[in-house]
């Protein structure tokens, strides 16, 4: 897995970053997970945990 550091937008002289993890397809496959599908993040323990956001759900 990586965190990549992305140039989101630029204002001004002001630049604006997001960050993106990549996760291998066989978690992705894993855990259900499709291209669009709105998560949620939580930090636990000084962990990162993400799931399906149930509210979210189409």
């Amino acid at each position: 897995m990586k965190l990549q550091k992305q140039l989101s937008k630029i204002i001004g002289k002001k630049k604006y970053y997001k960050y993106v993890i990549v996760l291998p397809s066989k978690i992705i496959k894993k855990l259900g997970f499709k291209a669009g599908d709105e998560l949620k993040a939580d930090v636990k323990g000084g962990r990162l945990v993400v799931g399906k956001d149930q509210n979210g759900e189409k």
